[in-house]
């Protein structure tokens, strides 16, 4: 079997104790028999994250342990890091703060944590890394955590109520921010919300799709929602608002060496997906034809 490993930060890996190299966001292959069980060490650079190992046998193929996705390909599986966990497991006070009568208190101790004490009692939130030097403010509709490139509103029983990467713009009774994509066209989302509940959202574009990325551009458009009628033909346009219906319930866009050909990425079960395969025909500029592979 063919196996490709990706990280999201970059680390060394080693197979039944031999140094294979470093993994990062560029696929690196093997070929591996899933009947050998040989052992993998994946061992972040830097040393501020913990390593971890795990047999490459049948078992991780049906159930990869947390730190780990599966992609099924075409090709083989795909194997992606992530998720690591920091390696100095000593409890640190980052911030602590008195609002009204809420006290927070932001804590690291291998995962960045908030502890919430009021007059309903004391709850612990989960935290993303990116929220590590987030600001503190307490509102009618929770307690607002601000960072440079993220933000969390929680209730004030600590249960998640909006959580993202991205700008705030404004922190006025309607929350608006301005929210990245990552894609290839650099989409962002304007989004509001009030109350906790998203309120609005709007979709604009950086950029226009070439040639070579006009088909990663529509699945991508249509996974988030953007408008996907001007890569259309006007014998597809009229069914536009049908595309993420009959495309299915994907969560990423996979690039293959045929830039009229995409992988869709379908979730199996937890941290498991399946990759299945979509090209395009384009007649004048615009997309005639979408076919499963």
């Amino acid at each position: 079997m063919r196996v490709y490993f990706l990280s999201e930060k970059l680390c060394s890996l080693m197979i039944n104790g031999v140094y294979v190299g470093l993994v990062d966001g560029f696929e690196r292959s093997v070929e591996l028999d899933p009947a050998d069980g040989m052992w993998c060490s994946v061992s972040p650079c830097g040393g501020e994250y913990l390593p971890f190992g795990f047999r490459l046998n049948e078992d991780f193929l049906l159930s990869p342990p947390p730190q780990t996705e599966l992609y099924y390909t075409e090709h083989g599986v795909a194997v992606y890091f992530c998720r690591f966990l920091r390696a100095d497991q000593s409890l640190r006070v980052l911030r602590q703060e008195r609002l009204g009568g809420t006290l927070l208190t932001l804590t690291l101790q291998g995962k960045l944590q908030l502890m919430i004490e009021n007059e309903t009692g004391f709850h612990m939130a989960e935290l993303p890394d990116a929220l590590e030097n987030c600001s503190f403010s307490v509102r009618r509709d929770g307690i607002l955590l601000s960072a440079e490139n993220a933000f969390a509103l929680l209730s004030r029983t600590g249960e998640t109520l909006i959580l993202s990467e991205g700008k705030l713009l404004g922190d006025g009774e309607t929350l608006q921010a301005e929210i990245p994509f990552h894609d290839s066209l650099g989409h962002t989302a304007l989004c509001e919300w009030k109350d906790g509940k998203l309120a609005g959202c709007s979709i604009r574009a950086a950029g226009e799709p070439s040639a070579a990325t006009f088909a990663l551009a529509l699945f991508e458009s249509a996974l988030i929602g953007a408008d996907v009628r001007p890569y259309l033909a006007e014998n597809l346009a009229e069914k536009a608002d049908s595309l993420k219906e009959y495309l299915g319930d994907y969560r990423s866009v996979v690039l293959t060496e045929d830039p009229a050909k995409v992988g869709l990425a379908y979730p199996r079960k937890e941290r498991v997906y399946d990759v299945r395969y979509f090209s395009i025909e384009v007649t004048d500029g615009k997309v005639s034809n979408i076919k499963p592979q």
